[in-house]
């Protein structure tokens, strides 16, 4: 199927189901603290476990002249039914040890009651009951549905709780705690079916009959009670109900009730008389209402909570989403058949359509005539010279929801004229198939119209990238059009305040690069392969550093450039001084908790994050970095903290390439030497990170591809798609 018959699929049960479920969620989160309210009653004896049918039995006929029956909950709570000797007819939670009461039995309140029949119901009796019954059916088929879509958008089983891109806060969170929450989810539902088809008599309903030959009742051999063979090897968790004989006659018997099966107990000889198992149809109503209603297990009910509550969000989340799909997103001056540049877009949840609009205006306010639309609407331009494809790729290399029929269209739709094209395509390099919808499309596109510019791709919707590709475009085109950045960004709000502990002296080093350390003001998590993003003019312009956790704080390594708004701000701090930033979490490149073996590749200031993860790196797991420098001198700023690493065990081995001594070479130079170490490593299990320029990481890339096609007979990309390969280059 096509993601878009998944997506449809889902919003249409979500749409159809919308007000039941709704109802539903905000009772159940109700009703998930009934339970909690139960379990935290002092009822429940120490060592429960431990104690055997035998001895409560026997405690209790000790202490009570008459026992009519004991019940144990889901709470492990022993509620006896008996007559004191004085006559009064008590039923009470008992100590089961000593027969002590430890309380009246607990009533559900009218403000539970109320609220468990309108979730059940919604006062509509029958009717109610039949549409919350099919509502759980409907979101059970809704979390199957969105299983499907995670599936798609991570592109594989083993990759579904992999690195999700933030594009936008309900896009991000909306799958976090979809992944988080389907179990429990397919838990509430199924379970909530279950209950329903019961409530309707659609299940079997078996009912446990026994068959005893009264006439072969005896009294004797007589045994105590405390001695009965099947008393004392039962525990009392293992029972659900005890009814205690009616009178001294012989006829009358011990009936126990355990969870799988009932017993007919001889009430003189402790001989089992009958023993009938449960069908399973009983065994899955109790499994259901426990399950569904979270009784016998505060954690359980915890997580119902959440993942009701969870299911609010979703409720939120995805009809803003839709929303966003949706409402109208292009405004057009002119007509598609009077336009001279077209603009096609493609997006999946709608995070590429300001770069779209941004340049339409762009183009506008330069006097051109332009029309913007969705790929999936390409049709004729009868006086269109220009096309400009911005797409994003969804899952495995597809298409976005609104560009899946643009290949098709575009075989089939022939143009008058013939175009000049250029395709931008945005996605992150996260994800295996980076852009390769946008690649497709430029593919097909050359066999039709003559291309402008090679394909040209934006990571992680990259204002830099944008503003590159369009003095590209625009040069070639020897237009004048600038975008400003202010339309494309949201100034995001700074939560972290950061004080400056520590700075080198930027004068003393050949690179012209310093460590500067700092302390957060308050308790904040983070990991060494973090993102910290400055806003040195505290605007939109945001520049982003590798963190290096060391110590317990952070130390970045910096470049400085004469003219570089990060690096001039970073520098210009005083010490004690203190500004407000924040972390973006940067899972995908964290080191690994296990590995057979760890090889670290940077160059320059790509040491940073790796210097934190080594001294993080506790269970001194075998690592060797390889690390590349202009000279000599440019080591001496990272020397004492590598050769402390060393001397820990934290670090086995440092491989270092100077690219500008008399015998010059390159990190790749020095890994192609090791092709075998690295090739075994891989084999192995081991894992490859890589920090710094884009351009080392293309050399790195290379050698590596070469090293697992000779030595391993696998590409490097399988070794990427299993997590042995992590990146983040600049």
């Amino acid at each position: 199927m096509t993601i878009s018959i998944w997506r449809y699929s889902h919003l249409t049960l979500a749409v159809s189901s919308f007000v039941f479920i709704l109802l539903a969620s905000i009772t159940g989160i109700i009703l998930a603290f009934q339970p909690i309210s139960e379990q935290i009653q002092p009822y429940k004896t120490a060592d429960f476990e431990t104690v055997s049918l035998a001895e409560t039995i026997s405690t209790l006929q000790t202490t009570y002249p008459e026992i009519i029956d004991v019940q144990i909950d889901a709470n492990d709570f022993v509620l006896a039914s008996v007559i004191t000797i004085e006559g009064e007819s008590i039923t009470a939670y008992i100590n089961p040890k000593t027969a002590e009461i430890l309380g009246d039995k607990i009533e559900t309140s009218k403000f539970f009651q109320w609220v468990t029949n309108f979730h059940r119901s919604l006062f509509l009796k029958g009717i109610g009951r039949f549409f919350v019954g099919l509502c759980s059916f409907l979101l059970f088929l809704i979390a199957i549905s969105g299983s499907v879509l995670i599936l798609k958008r991570q592109g594989s089983i083993k990759k579904v709780f992999s690195k999700i891109v933030n594009e936008n806060f309900n896009q991000y969170w909306h799958v976090v705690l979809g992944r988080l929450s389907l179990i429990p989810i397919i838990i509430i539902t199924l379970s909530g079916v279950y209950l329903s088809l019961e409530k309707f008599d659609v299940l079997p309903k078996e009912h446990i009959s026994h068959s005893i030959d009264f006439d072969e009742l005896s009294e004797t051999p007589k045994q105590q009670v405390q001695d009965f063979p099947i008393f004392k090897n039962t525990k009392l968790a293992d029972v659900k109900a005890i009814e205690f004989p009616f009178s001294e006659d012989v006829e009358d018997y011990f009936t126990i009730t355990l969870k799988d099966r009932e017993l007919v107990v001889n009430q003189f000889t402790g001989d089992v008389l009958s023993e009938k198992k449960f069908p399973l149809v009983v065994f899955l109503s109790s499994l259901s209402l426990n399950l569904h209603t979270g009784k016998g297990s505060i954690l359980w009910s915890v997580i119902l909570a959440i993942a009701t509550a969870n299911i609010l969000f979703f409720i939120y989340s995805g009809f803003a989403m839709t929303l966003k799909r949706r409402k109208s997103k292009f405004k057009n001056k002119f007509s598609k058949d009077q336009a001279k540049y077209i603009i096609l877009l493609g997006s999946e949840n709608g995070s590429t359509i300001p770069f779209a609009n941004a340049l339409h205006k762009q183009l506008i306010e330069a006097g051109e005539t332009v029309f913007i639309s969705e790929l999936n609407k390409y049709t004729t331009y009868k006086k269109a010279e220009q096309l400009v494809v911005l797409t994003a790729t969804y899952g495995q290399g597809e298409a976005p929801t609104n560009a899946n029929k643009f290949l098709k269209l575009l075989e089939d739709i022939q143009q008058e004229q013939k175009l000049t094209f250029s395709v931008v395509g945005f996605g992150s390099l996260s994800y295996p198939d980076f852009c390769q919808f946008a690649f497709d499309v430029d593919q097909e596109l050359n066999n039709q119209f003559t291309q402008l510019l090679p394909p040209f791709t934006i990571n992680d919707k990259s204002l830099e990238a944008f503003e590159q590709w369009t003095r590209l475009w625009s040069a070639k085109l020897e237009l004048q059009i600038e975008i400003p950045k202010e339309d494309l960004v949201i100034k995001p709000k700074l939560s972290n305040k950061l004080k400056v502990l520590e700075r080198t002296d930027v004068t003393k080093n050949p690179d012209s690069t310093f460590l500067i350390s700092l302390k957060p003001k308050k308790s904040l998590r983070f990991k060494s392969g973090d993102l910290l993003a400055i806003y040195p003019n505290k605007d939109y312009r945001e520049r982003l550093y590798s963190i290096g956790k060391v110590n317990g704080n952070m130390q970045l390594s910096v470049k400085y450039l004469e003219n570089g708004l990060g690096s001039n701000f970073l520098n210009n701090l005083n010490l004690q001084e203190s500004f407000k930033a924040r972390i973006i979490k940067n899972t995908a490149f964290y080191f690994p908790e296990k590995a057979s073996r760890v090889i670290l590749i940077a160059n320059g200031t790509g040491i940073g994050p790796f210097l934190g993860m080594l001294q993080q790196n506790k269970k001194q797991i075998e690592t060797h970095l390889y690390f590349g420098l202009r000279t000599e001198s440019s080591f001496d700023l990272y020397k004492e903290q590598i050769e402390t690493l060393t001397l820990e065990n934290k670090l086995k081995k440092v491989k270092l390439a100077f690219s500008q001594e008399v015998d010059k070479n390159y990190v790749q130079d020095v890994l192609f030497k090791d092709a075998q170490f690295i090739a075994e490593t891989l084999q192995n299990k081991g894992v490859i990170m890589i920090c710094g320029s884009l351009a080392m990481q293309k050399g790195v890339l290379s050698v590596l591809e070469h090293v697992c096609s000779k030595f391993n007979n696998k590409p490097l990309s399988y070794y990427q798609d299993n997590q042995q390969l992590k990146m983040d280059c600049y």
